[in-house]
């Protein structure tokens, strides 16, 4: 971890202030759960903190403590939001290194005054933060958050709370630990947040096992209705209109995993889910082995993210957004032969 950006770091979490605290749209369990844990940590240290997301978070991560004084940006919250903003002295961005990943919240965090302070995993970081902390290599930005609580002497003040948030973005971000990027460090993580009292099991149920009838429905329904595989690339994706998901009546956070289901399809090494949105196409990638699919977003699509995880977006048609994919797939057709 780079000294100097740790020292500056430093600098602000002792000199209590007022803090906002943001991630990305459509946030997950890590950019919720890191958001959340820090916002617990510096309360401890004395800071006033306000954690905003660009978009309501999924029902299944509801029960996070400091959920509920969560400002989920929209047209009833923008004016509080943008106050908070304006009223910040430092503004943590957590999760994320693009404010393009804030959506309509990006103009208010972008021109806000405060000194913005990055804490992300994700590759190719935007140069838009007076600190930044980014490193690719975490498996989770809650991990990053942990270490740095470790970093800044503070262990004393993590807490069951915090350690639950915390324990949710570094679960979920490795697949429930199944990830190439779950190494021992991962694990230290994990079996010091149980020693600190952490529940992992209920964790676990909170999250995976707790779907409303309407989300299994939905997910009958696609995994039946819309999976198309492709086998001679060894691919396979899923392409939702904006009118099934009306149909469905779609929550955010119900088509979360869905591309994991995908994935798990014999003799399938990466696949991409596809929904239609307002005014765009949002596609998420899943790969093994060495199917950089960041990479192969980021040519694409305008995307990135990880080397097995990825995300993007396209302004063409869902049906023209699906023939670009299938007709790149060629240039990849080598890699995706090659996972054993």
């Amino acid at each position: 971890m780079d000294q100097s950006a740790l020292d500056a770091l430093r600098r602000i979490v002792d000199t209590p202030q007022r803090v906002v605290i943001t991630t990305h749209y459509n946030p997950d369990a890590d950019a919720l759960g890191s958001s959340l844990g820090w916002a617990g940590y510096l309360r401890k240290k004395g800071h006033t903190v306000t954690v905003i997301t660009p978009s309501e978070s999924p029902r299944f991560l509801c029960w996070m403590e400091g959920n509920e004084d969560v400002v989920e940006f929209g047209a009833k919250t923008a004016q509080r939001a943008a106050a908070e903003a304006a009223a910040a002295e430092v503004i943590f961005c957590l999760d994320f290194n693009a404010l393009g990943r804030l959506n309509d919240l990006e103009p208010i965090i972008r021109n806000a005054k405060a000194p913005k302070v990055m804490i992300d995993h994700h590759q190719l970081p935007e140069d838009f933060a007076t600190v930044v902390i980014s490193e690719p290599s975490a498996a989770a930005t809650a991990q990053l958050i942990y270490q740095l609580i470790l970093e800044l002497g503070d262990r004393a003040l993590l807490d069951i709370s915090i350690g639950e948030c915390l324990y949710a973005g570094l679960m979920t971000d490795t697949g429930s630990f199944r990830h190439p990027s779950t190494n021992p460090e991962v694990h230290r993580m994990a079996a010091e947040l149980i020693e600190l009292g952490v529940n992992t099991s209920r964790i676990h149920r909170l999250i995976f096992d707790n779907n409303s009838l309407g989300r299994l429905q939905f997910l009958g329904y696609v995994l039946s209705q819309k999976l198309n595989v492709l086998p001679e690339f060894r691919t396979a994706y899923v392409a939702l209109t904006s009118e099934e998901l009306r149909r469905f009546n779609s929550q955010t956070g119900d088509t979360e995993g869905v591309v994991n289901y995908v994935l798990s399809i014999e003799n399938v090494v990466m696949a991409v889910l596809l929904i239609e949105r307002e005014q765009e196409i949002k596609l998420s990638f899943r790969s093994v082995g060495d199917v950089a699919v960041n990479e192969f977003a980021r040519k694409h699509f305008s995307g990135g993210g990880h080397r097995n995880a990825a995300g993007g977006r396209s302004t063409d048609s869902l049906e023209e957004t699906i023939r670009r994919l299938i007709a790149s797939l060629p240039e990849i057709r080598e890699a995706l032969e090659k996972v054993s």
